[in-house]
């Protein structure tokens, strides 16, 4: 746990919207979302609560621009593939790892739009590569939001998860595998027909196979074997 007390005040001025977001993922990621809290952000910025209110409207405003921040970590060091279909899935992927590292503020703040520079540019992204496929209008618009949908609410499914103390997460494993081993025959054959093989269902195999399904499903709508170059 970080202890925030006798942190030391910040000289005037020196409190940025950066610094504020910075210090809340930090405090999320150490002590986890039920411990977050405005006083609690800031003893640990060195200053009074309400300064932070001089640059976010309120707990939610600034929920948001850390779920922002999440996507801006998710986009360091991006650069667009050649082929739309390759895009696509590099920014699922990048969305699913930064989640996963962030589980707290993820699951705060994962299936928020954000209204952020971040966003904006994860949209763009997603939506220049459907177009590049040859999709426009309504159908580029539905298709961007089943794979950002995709991409944010199972990432952030899995976050919350993982951010469940370690032992209510210990026991919810443990209890599936006992469920579905368990399962009786007679009134549920088909789980006990594969109630070993249940509970080995890898979490990163299972996320590339549901990918991999979208993405199958969107390069047979879009004509070609999604290696079109589009940008």
């Amino acid at each position: 746990m970080s202890n925030p007390q006798r942190r030391p005040r910040l000289p005037r001025g020196a409190l940025t919207p950066d610094l504020i977001v910075s210090t809340a993922l930090r405090l999320l990621d150490e002590d986890g979302a039920a411990a977050f809290s405005m006083p609690r952000l800031g003893r640990a910025l060195g200053a009074d609560q309400t300064a932070v209110y001089r640059h976010f409207n309120g707990r939610d405003d600034l929920l948001l621009a850390v779920a922002d921040r999440l996507l801006q970590e998710a986009f360091e060091g991006f650069t667009a593939a050649p082929y739309w279909a390759d895009t696509l899935a590099e920014l699922c992927r990048r969305i699913r790892a930064t989640y996963l590292a962030h589980p707290a503020a993820a699951a705060l703040s994962g299936p928020r739009t954000t209204r952020g520079t971040a966003e904006m540019r994860a949209a763009d992204t997603m939506i220049g590569a459907l177009i590049g496929a040859g999709f426009d209008g309504t159908r580029a618009a539905m298709l961007y939001r089943v794979v950002a949908d995709f991409a944010l609410l199972w990432s952030g499914g899995e976050a919350a998860f993982h951010s469940l103390a370690p032992e209510t997460k210990a026991a919810e494993i443990a209890g599936a595998s006992l469920a579905y081993r368990a399962a009786d025959p007679d009134s549920h054959p088909h789980i006990h027909a594969i109630r070993d093989h249940l509970p080995k269902v890898d979490p990163d195999e299972l996320f590339e196979t549901a990918l991999g399904l979208l993405l199958d499903s969107i390069v047979r709508e879009s004509g070609d074997d999604g290696k079109r170059p589009w940008n």
